[in-house]
């Protein structure tokens, strides 16, 4: 956990509780106004207006987001302007952004397609996280002479076809075993140079003698008649049963004209096999068209959701194709749409006739349609309608889609739970024992309250999920009731009121255990709180006294003593003392800010911005006036840095204060 504070409570319910000053973060940005740093303004005033991709990086030169743009200079300023509206997600990815990286392309289309690919690569923590279909298998046409067909779980980037993924692999061995009974390909691994197969190298296999090949290692069968074979199997791989299932009855025609009975019994045969694959195909759609069918569900409770796509080839469900999602709390349905959507093409070699999707991509914030677009047209070499039905045959096949969408969604937390429920920590179960709890306390909140002989008093909340810290959810306040005094039972008494007050109000999430650093009179003066707001008995609620570690239950005069070697007492002490460090490092922090303020804002010339960049670079005002000019000046400038060693030079620095209680 780093030193810098973690998102505030504001207490927005109640009209008292107005917010505190923003924290600033190392940028000398704040939630208010995330203005960049100087270096990286310096990137900013000199971004091409050209396509491209962007990626935002932290400090450690890791990437946060990518994303692509048909202006890059347009899009990337516009994340640091302070009239952009933004969402929580976005507010806390500019705090930790330091760093950027731009790569120019021709084209939007180039854009989404390396934006796809390095997303994949880096899995940047504020993108849409897709979960791919590496497990899945794929239909392989080997990239070959002669090639072989298989299925395989390894994709490689050999020229090879590859077809799927099947999330069904019954139904992929359904679809092989029609390939290998209508068309007599080789199964071998023999390398068929024209050479080898004029030296007579080889001799036939079973499969020859059986019928289920043609002999091509032996010259029995010309290059260009299996590749014929080979473009009817990808017609039948991409679904297009009708149409093979008309060419091969003209070749049967043609060869019973010619009186070749022979190969005319052959395609009849193949006509019949297919034909009874098909029968087995649901009909979606009366036109008998190519398209893509996509929807979304999403739980942003649990932060969750899945797309699926529907393939519809000739009007027939030829496959099925999900993705699942990950962090989608701010996220809308068409920004998660259009996610899918690129990543999906971006990989597709067949784009169909039109694509039907459950919510309008053009409606998505990042406004990346039409990249997408362009790409579809790319591909198609015409343009290709992305529509949104709101009636009809084609609104319904939407509505199956988002109805499986949102059976799968279901589907996948209740796999979460039950994974969860086993990898429940040992202590977190000997905790509930130890306290006899009705539910296991999986969320503990604890609350721990820090100043400074009473000035600058402060509070913190920490949470803790399955026996660890769950720093997103960590919180910091600043006590207004008990200002001026080390009343900590006053203190207490607002911090839990405010912080349940804004739980009542938003119906969550709710604790399972809140544990109140201090003995009888601190949990008492938070059970007070907890009847005030109407949410006492919704959870239990403990206070741990640090002296002999006793542990008091309200109702209760007596204190409940837990084994010292108890992972019960230990889970406790370590929620406890993280709370404690964290109301420190808070307490800490409003320190610097005001020895920042009387100190090097006193001085001519020096705004909070520079002021900020030299707290940040060299950590306290006492570290500052010790160094010499020309440090300073590397950082801020030979003016700037010659007014601050003149200020230090004549008045010195006030002393800091003593730490935090």
């Amino acid at each position: 956990m780093s030193d810098a504070p973690a998102p505030r409570e504001n207490g927005a319910d109640a009209e008292n509780d107005v917010p505190e000053h923003e924290e600033s973060n190392a940028n000398g940005s704040s939630d208010g106004n995330l203005r960049p740093s100087e270096a990286l303004q310096k990137k900013l005033d000199h971004l091409p207006t050209e396509p491209g991709v962007y990626k935002h990086l932290d400090g450690e030169g890791r990437a946060l987001y990518v994303g692509k743009a048909k202006n890059l200079r347009s899009r990337v300023r516009s994340y640091f302007h302070e009239s952009r509206p933004r969402d929580g997600r976005i507010r806390a990815m500019l705090k930790k952004v330091e760093d950027l990286d731009v790569i120019v392309t021709d084209t939007e289309a180039e854009a989404l397609i390396l934006e796809n690919n390095l997303i994949k690569e880096h899995q940047p923590r504020y993108n849409v996280n897709l979960k791919d279909d590496k497990t899945y298998p794929y239909i392989c046409v080997k990239n070959e002479r002669f090639p072989r067909v298989f299925p395989t779980r390894t994709l490689e980037e050999d020229g090879s076809q590859y077809f799927g993924p099947y999330t069904d692999s019954a139904n992929m061995k359904q679809v092989l075993e029609v390939v290998r009974s209508v068309f007599k390909l080789r199964t071998c691994k023999l390398d068929l140079k024209p050479e080898k197969i004029d030296a007579g190298t080889y001799d036939v296999c079973l499969e020859y003698h059986i019928e289920n090949c043609e002999g091509p290692c032996v010259g029995n069968q010309s290059e260009e008649d299996y590749d014929e074979t080979i473009e009817q199997v990808e017609q039948l791989l991409r679904g297009h049963v009708d149409a093979l299932t008309d060419r091969l009855e003209e070749e049967m025609n043609e060869a019973a004209e010619a009186k070749n009975y022979e190969q005319a019994a052959r395609k009849r045969d193949q006509i019949k096999a297919l034909r009874k694959h098909a029968e087995k195909q649901k009909i979606v759609a009366e036109d008998r068209a190519d398209r893509d069918v996509f929807a979304v569900w999403a739980d942003r409770e649990e932060s969750v959701g899945v797309g699926v796509v529907f393939k519809v080839r000739e009007g027939k469900v030829v496959g099925r194709r999900e993705r699942r999602f990950e962090r989608v709390e701010e996220r809308p349905d068409e920004e998660l749409l259009l996610a899918f959507l690129e990543n999906y093409y971006a990989d597709a070699a067949f784009i169909p006739r039109e694509v039907l999707c459950s919510a309008d991509p053009d409606e998505a914030p990042a406004d990346d349609a039409a990249a997408l677009r362009e790409l579809l047209a790319e591909k198609k070499g015409r343009q290709v309608p992305v529509r949104t039905p709101q009636r009809g045959e084609k609104a319904s096949l939407v509505r199956m889609v988002r109805s499986n969408a949102k059976l799968l969604t279901n589907e996948w937390k209740l796999q979460k739970l039950k994974r969860g429920e086993k990898r429940v920590p040992h202590s977190v179960k000997a905790l509930q024992e130890s306290l006899r709890l009705d539910d296991l306390p999986r969320r503990i909140e604890a609350f721990d309250i820090s100043h400074l002989s009473g000035s600058e008093t402060v509070a913190s909340l920490v949470v803790f999920k399955d026996g660890k810290p769950r720093k997103s959810d960590y919180r910091t306040f600043k006590i207004r009731g008990a200002e001026g005094t080390s009343d900590d039972y006053a203190a207490m008494r607002e911090v839990v009121r405010r912080r349940y007050r804004r739980v009542k109000s938003e119906d969550g999430p709710w604790p399972d255990l809140v544990v109140i650093d201090g003995g009888k009179g601190q949990l008492s003066s938070a059970v007070e709180s907890l009847r005030e707001k109407g949410v006492h008995g919704r959870f239990p609620v403990i206070g741990l006294a640090k002296r002999l570690e006793e542990v008091f239950v309200p109702g209760d005069s007596e204190p409940k003593l837990i084994a010292k070697d108890s992972s019960a007492l230990q889970l406790l002490q370590k929620v406890r003392d993280e709370a404690h460090r964290f109301a420190v490092t808070y307490q800490r922090k409003r320190r610097e800010n005001k020895t920042l303020r009387s100190e090097l804002l006193d001085i001519k010339g020096i705004g909070p911005k520079t002021a900020q960049a030299l707290l940040s670079e060299f950590g306290s005002v006492k570290r500052i006036r010790e160094l010499d000019e020309e440090t300073l000046a590397a950082e801020v400038g030979p003016a700037k840095a010659g007014k601050v060693a003149a200020y230090f030079a004549e008045n010195g620095v006030a002393e800091e204060p003593a730490e935090a209680a």
